[in-house]
């Protein structure tokens, strides 16, 4: 039987360390205990906020709801065939421990998103990517109980409608489901992704055979998820130590007549062709020669080795946070005519409370 604990503390479920209440809170295991929860809401008319690793939140102010901690677990190899294998995982499991088990089973394609921080149920809400790689490329079908009638729900892939950290679950789907699961189509043979140059790099490094990556043979896929742990242990802060969400905006993407235009004005701006003749800008980069990287306000910062990434060393209130993005975001708008937008997603909505 589920726990339902009034008042609760939310500043160690963030990683951001906001301070922030629930007014009512709950941790469920199974699926039986998530109807229970929905039930529990709809007799009191409650909002319901799913929260997996809260690595993709900001929290605004205290929540006027009930937060569903999912702390569903379980990992099972569901079908497989000459080439490939297919692996579900329940909606709590933690990403990275999910990625490196997989590695361990000899199961390959999510190496490149090691060390994203989350859980797997949230991994398709976001679509996650990294170094070349995004969460669509290898998810078939999802698992979740719809909120309103309790009743179990399968999505395709087809039907995520997923985009560039994106989904129907930020659309026409918001605060309409709960992920249960979550299933990958993965390889039995390692199809590696090494396209960004800091991966790249980090290969050559370990090892320096020849100067061309492709020709390094072999590289593993294990060699490749220790690759990306090591770049982002560099480049990113863990949030135990300096907390903060990640990459806090995503990479704006504008055509081809406005990037040709950018290109002008800054000639060593970094973008990525797109394959629709679309341009997709470093949001990093931009907010970098905007001035703002290392930049202190208060509680608030922003990383001083990667200006994607506000930091809040300060444990503040959730609105330090979003005034300073806020100053970024008109900053990078004045200066580069490009408009960034949050990655995190912001509870409880401004005008909801």
């Amino acid at each position: 039987m589920a726990l339902f604990l009034p008042e609760f503390d939310l500043q160690r479920l963030n990683t951001l360390a906001i301070p922030a209440r629930a007014q009512f809170y709950v941790a469920v295991t199974s699926s039986e205990e998530v109807l229970e929860a929905l039930s529990f809401a709809a007799e009191r008319q409650l909002p319901v906020l799913p929260l997996g690793g809260g690595s993709n939140i900001v929290l605004a102010g205290d929540y006027p709801g009930l937060v569903m901690h999912i702390k569903l677990h379980g990992i099972e190899l569901v079908d497989e065939d000459e080439t490939s294998v297919w692996v579900r995982a329940a909606a709590g499991e933690n990403w990275h421990n999910f990625v490196q088990h997989c590695l361990v089973m000899g199961c390959y394609g999510l190496e490149n998103l090691s060390l994203i921080p989350g859980s797997v149920g949230a991994a398709p809400i976001q679509n996650i990517g990294a170094y070349g790689v995004e969460v669509k490329d290898r998810v078939t079908e999802l698992s979740a109980i719809d909120i309103r009638s309790g009743l179990p729900v399968t999505f395709t892939a087809e039907s995520c409608n997923f985009a560039y950290r994106d989904s129907v679950f930020k659309h026409s789907a918001q605060d309409r489901y709960i992920i249960t699961s979550v299933t990958f189509k993965l390889d039995r043979a390692a199809n590696l992704v090494l396209e960004y140059p800091s991966l790249r790099q980090r290969l050559q490094l370990a090892a320096p055979i020849n100067s061309d990556i492709a020709d390094v043979a072999p590289i593993t896929p294990e060699q490749v998820a220790a690759a990306v742990i090591a770049v982002r242990q560099e480049k990113l802060p863990n949030p135990a130590d300096t907390p903060n969400a990640g990459s806090f905006f995503k990479n704006p993407i504008v055509d081809a007549a406005q990037f040709a235009r950018l290109r002008k004005r800054f000639a060593d701006i970094i973008a990525y062709p797109q394959a629709d003749g679309t341009v997709k800008l470093a949001a990093g980069w931009l907010i970098d020669r905007a001035g703002w990287r290392g930049y202190h306000d208060g509680d608030v910062a922003v990383h001083a080795e990667q200006a994607l990434v506000i930091t809040n060393p300060g444990r503040g209130a959730g609105a330090n946070v979003l005034a300073l993005a806020d100053k970024i975001t008109q900053s990078v708008q004045e200066r580069y005519g490009v408009r960034l937008e949050l990655e995190p997603r912001v509870y409880p909505e401004m005008g909801s409370v």
